[in-house]
């Protein structure tokens, strides 16, 4: 069977604050270079920065209508998810929708810096929640 995942892409870290989650990692880490990306549609505020080739995530919600607001509230602070890049989403979605994958996502979104992104249920990959990542193709 082909492998569907080709690296982990990021993962994604849920704050409450994300001016003081940033300086926690600039502070401690020494990791200053973040782009802070506002998305309302989605309720929430997202900072991103490189270690090597993964990227951190720190999603902060803007209200409780965020996607991931309840969990941060009965969970606390911590990792949210883990995202892994695949050639084909669409591919990848098909494929394990016929292996009976639990999906919240049946069909790719847009995500971030042009990508198009879905997720795994938790319940799928033992209780963690999974992002799948397509990147943009390069137009050369």
């Amino acid at each position: 069977m082909e492998q569907l995942l080709t690296r982990v892409d990021h993962l994604g870290l849920a704050v409450h604050d994300l001016e003081q989650a940033i300086a926690s990692y600039r502070d401690q880490l020494a990791l200053d270079q973040w782009e802070i990306i506002e998305m309302p549609e989605r309720h929430m505020r997202v900072a991103v920065g490189m270690v090597g080739t993964t990227l951190l995530e720190l999603i902060a919600p803007t209200s409780p209508e965020a996607a991931f607001a309840k969990f941060l509230a009965e969970r606390g602070e911590g990792i949210h998810h883990i995202a892994y890049t695949v050639e084909n989403i669409d591919h990848a979605l098909e494929r394990l929708q016929s292996q009976g994958v639990r999906l919240i996502d049946r069909e790719a979104r847009p995500g971030i810096h042009g990508t198009r992104i879905a997720f795994l249920h938790p319940k799928a990959l033992h209780g963690v929640l999974t992002e799948l990542v397509e990147h943009p193709k390069p137009i050369i």
